[in-house]
């Protein structure tokens, strides 16, 4: 008995011996398996490499990780192999700041270059409305004959766009019989307020008539609202009354008050309302641009207008009219009258092209910007006399149909 006891005790310690000797040897292995740490003057580097861990091999025989076991027993890369003071950038850091720095810019520039294109646009339009009105009231003086001079007009932007459509300056647009019956109700209503409008500024001043025109808002409003069923906030209906307080004290206080040029504006005014709403009923889902749009509509009005033009006026007044402007004015009446007609087409096609690119409130800011420069430019052009009371009432008319787009947008 107490020789098995002896055996016990002397098994128990070398157990205990074998086992004190191994814990040393596989200390010294596990150390010689984990290469020392870089020297680094970089604390964040020296991070990196202590939060990962450097061996992730299991060692044949002793199952020793440096770190957590990985779910799969696979061998893996020594993190210890990657070359000294390459420093690991954090994920969606400097590249991810570099693209959307990059995006930003390219979105910045797109904006800069789209307001750019707008500018243009306006400029353009304002510029182009002008001199159209310069040249018109300057053919109407000397040629009192409206009607041929509204066919004119029409004419002479159907010419050319069907040039520009033979030699593929412009693109052909694609029609259909139901886009010109859509097109029919806009082309009448477009052909009278272009032929009242001619008419106004042949009886009152280039400024009379523009001051008249603003007053169109007050115009869509009731047209829609009675005809249409539409309600509008209060903010509009109280907009339309310097609208019309100013246009009223403009009209008392004309020196050259003329009743065929004041109810020429009205009726302008009037069918122009109408043509916008056949306009936003009848084109919905087309496909024509801007551009092509305006030059089927002119192409349609001039055949609307034509035969009424030689109804109202005819050849005989024409020919008696144009033979003595030429004796009055002498050869430049023929420009007078090339550059009425091309720059109407022009200065239209831009404003509808301008459609594309804008905001109805950005267009209708722009239209009442045009209607200032109209009038301001004919005052000094034509040194027409205005009191201070019909300043008063013109300013106040345009300031209404500023707070009208405001309100209505």
């Amino acid at each position: 008995m107490a020789s098995m006891m002896s055996v016990k005790q002397s098994s128990a310690a070398l157990t205990a011996h074998n086992l004190a000797r191994s814990k040393p040897r596989a200390s010294a292995l596990s150390s010689s398996l984990l290469p020392p740490l870089p020297a680094s003057k970089n604390p964040e580097l020296v991070s990196v490499f202590l939060l990962k861990p450097l061996c992730r091999t299991p060692v044949e025989g002793l199952r020793i990780w440096c770190g957590d076991p990985p779910a799969e027993r696979r061998p893996r890369a020594f993190e210890s192999e990657r070359p000294e003071g390459i420093e690991i950038p954090a994920q969606g850091g400097g590249a991810g700041e570099a693209g959307a720095a990059a995006a930003a810019a390219t979105a910045t520039a797109a904006k800069a270059a789209q307001r750019a294109k707008i500018g243009v646009y306006f400029a353009t339009w304002w510029a182009l409305n002008v001199v159209f009105n310069i040249y018109n009231k300057k053919v109407l003086n000397a040629f009192p004959y409206p009607w041929l001079t509204s066919t004119l007009s029409l004419a002479a932007g159907s010419l050319i766009m069907l040039v520009s459509w033979a030699t593929r300056i412009a693109e052909t647009p694609k029609t259909d019989l139901e886009f010109w019956k859509a097109l029919a109700p806009v082309a009448v209503a477009h052909t009278i307020g272009h032929v009242a409008a001619t008419v106004s500024m042949s009886k009152v001043a280039v400024s009379f008539t523009h001051i008249i025109k603003s007053a169109e808002p007050a115009f869509s409003v009731v047209v829609s609202r009675f005809l249409l069923g539409e309600t509008f906030p209060v903010p509009v209906y109280l907009s339309l009354i310097p609208i019309i307080g100013g246009c009223a004290l403009a009209a008392v206080t004309e020196l050259n008050f003329n009743m065929i040029g004041f109810m020429g504006a009205m009726i302008s005014n009037l069918a122009f309302v109408f043509r916008n709403i056949f306009s936003k009923k009848g084109m919905k889902g087309k496909s024509v641009g801007g551009m092509n749009y305006y030059a089927c509509l002119s192409m349609l009005s001039l055949l609307i207008l034509t035969p009424f033009a030689f109804a109202v006026e005819g050849p005989q007044m024409w020919a008696a009219g144009w033979e003595k402007a030429i004796s009055q004015i002498g050869p430049h009446f023929i420009w007078w009258v090339a550059a009425q007609s091309i720059f109407y087409h022009l200065y239209n096609q831009v404003s509808y092209m301008s459609l594309d690119e804008i905001s109805p409130l950005t267009f209708s800011i722009g239209n009442t910007m045009k209607r200032i420069s109209v009038i301001v430019s004919s005052i000094i052009i034509f040194h027409t006399p205005v009191q201070p009371v019909n300043a008063l009432g013109a300013a106040i008319a345009i300031l209404g149909t500023f707070l009208y787009s405001q309100a209505k947008n």
